[in-house]
């Protein structure tokens, strides 16, 4: 092992270390603060190359799609417990690792002439950025998402499609309304088989830039390229496929690449605000492919979900959500991931801007307008009213005591969204419902939901009540 320079000196005076050393505590750092996962896929197959004088380690990367996402995720805490293991600052490069080197963590060399950096790199480099080949936003994976019941089952499906493509769910059908993690979900199938598989050939659209794609074809004549691009695929995400409703050719040109797909055994993975069978305008023989292979649906986040989000989302920011302060918010903002952010960004800029810690009371302020619209919107009296509009009965049947299916069920519906939309306890739902024990809301909220997860046709019924009352 190579002895460190007189000039290397740790700044307390203490032995000099080689630099084998210096990245193998790094290393082995970075293992006690990861997951095993993690850390075998993104951290131990890195090289590093440090300087004489230990101020700069250029550590190497496989590929350019790597190299972008440990600088996203990984390169900020590298380079601090280096910092911290040295002493003093150390600069850290990323590049990719040049054929001739060995891109193995346990071979550490002496900086030579320097290595090009990522930046000095990024120009040579003769295909696109990742990012922009593939239009995946390296962000977006399963080490990002938070995992709850209302996602679970969609999730295992994809990290199944996503390690063993080709072979088991396809196509692989996602549903459920909007800003509820679909894209999330496509983005981590994509960025995870490209970790494992960095040569295969992976494509994120949405369905409008597919319809853009064909209409470009037919003006300029070019559907031999069109066909190459998209028949040649590994992985296809597109999300939105209720955008092509209507539209005859762009269905056609889909279906023709969805065949070509599934016989070279790609993968296919979809998106949509509804089932298969409940896409309007689209073909038949389309709506039957969609549901050949596992459809699985996203529900609106549960509270314990919301509030991981939130704590989790907020660390992101660099910032601590106490947990009181999270409940709050889980419990006013229920209707998906999106307007979660949002709530959450409102929350941070109030506090950074009046520079007061998180409190529930900083919360409300902040939200004081979203609270006293949503307050204001949902209320018992107008789900119950929404409800029998939609089932066709009468309001007042929602108080009765009739117990025909034809208004039993409806009444339960409107119980059931009554606990998800309002901050109404059970026993005040119960006495808005013509004066029922609390145990009878409990009894049909338990009911819907479970029913909720197994049936298509209700889940979407719900849907569609929850937008209209959310306005």
């Amino acid at each position: 092992m190579p002895t460190a320079p007189a000039s290397a000196l740790l700044p307390d005076g203490s032995s000099p270390m080689g630099a084998p050393d210096l990245w193998q505590e790094c290393l082995e750092r970075m293992a006690q603060e990861l997951p095993e996962p993690q850390f075998n896929t993104w951290i131990k197959p890195l090289g590093a190359q440090v300087s004489e004088d230990f101020s700069k380690v250029t550590v190497f990367v496989a590929n350019r799609f790597k190299l972008d996402w440990i600088r996203a995720q990984y390169a900020q805490r590298i380079a601090q417990v280096l910092s911290e293991i040295y002493g003093q600052s150390v600069h850290l490069e990323l590049a990719i690792t040049p054929r001739e080197a060995p891109a193995k963590s346990s071979l550490v060399q002496r900086e030579a002439p320097p290595a090009p950096s990522a930046e000095a790199t990024a120009e040579p480099v003769p295909e696109p950025r990742a990012a922009a080949r593939h239009r995946l936003n390296p962000l977006l994976t399963f080490d990002t998402l938070v995992e709850g019941s209302a996602n679970r089952m969609a999730r295992a499906a994809a990290l199944h499609v996503a390690t063993m493509p080709g072979q088991m769910y396809n196509p692989l059908f996602i549903y459920g309304g909007v800003g509820l993690g679909k894209t999330h979900l496509v983005h981590a199938v994509g960025n995870r088989l490209l970790a494992d598989r960095p040569e295969a050939k992976v494509l994120y659209i949405h369905a409008e830039q597919f319809v853009s794609d064909v209409v470009k074809a037919y003006q300029r004549k070019t559907f031999d390229e069109f066909k190459e691009r998209y028949h040649s695929l590994d992985l296809l995400l597109i999300d939105d496929v209720q955008f092509f409703a209507n539209k005859d050719r762009t269905q056609e040109e889909f279906f023709n690449a969805f065949e070509a797909l599934l016989a070279k055994k790609s993968h296919i993975v979809m998106t949509s605000d509804t089932y298969p069978k409940g896409l309007t305008d689209i073909h038949e023989r389309l709506v039957s492919r969609f549901d050949a292979g596992l459809t699985v649906a996203i529900e609106p986040p549960e509270l314990e979900m919301r509030v991981a989000i939130l704590i989790n989302k907020a660390r992101a920011e660099g910032s601590e959500m106490p947990e009181d302060v999270a409940f709050f918010i889980a419990k006013n903002v229920r209707s998906n991931v999106r307007e979660l952010e949002g709530a959450l960004r409102k929350v941070l800029a109030y506090s950074r801007f009046n520079q007061k810690e998180i409190s529930i009371q900083l919360a409300r302020d902040a939200l004081k307008d979203l609270l006293s619209i949503q307050n204001r919107q949902i209320s018992v009296e107008n789900i119950q009213k929404t409800v029998a509009d939609f089932y066709k009965i009468k309001v007042a049947d929602m108080y009765s005591k009739k117990r025909p299916a034809s208004i039993a069920r409806p009444r339960q519906i409107a119980m059931y969204l009554a606990k998800e939309l309002t901050q109404k306890s059970l026993p005040e739902i119960g006495e808005l419902f013509g004066g029922r024990d609390h145990t009878t809301v409990l009894h049909a909220v338990r009911k819907i939901a479970a029913e909720r997860q197994q049936l298509s046709e209700l889940n979407q019924q719900l849907h569609v009540l929850e937008q209209t009352l959310k306005g």
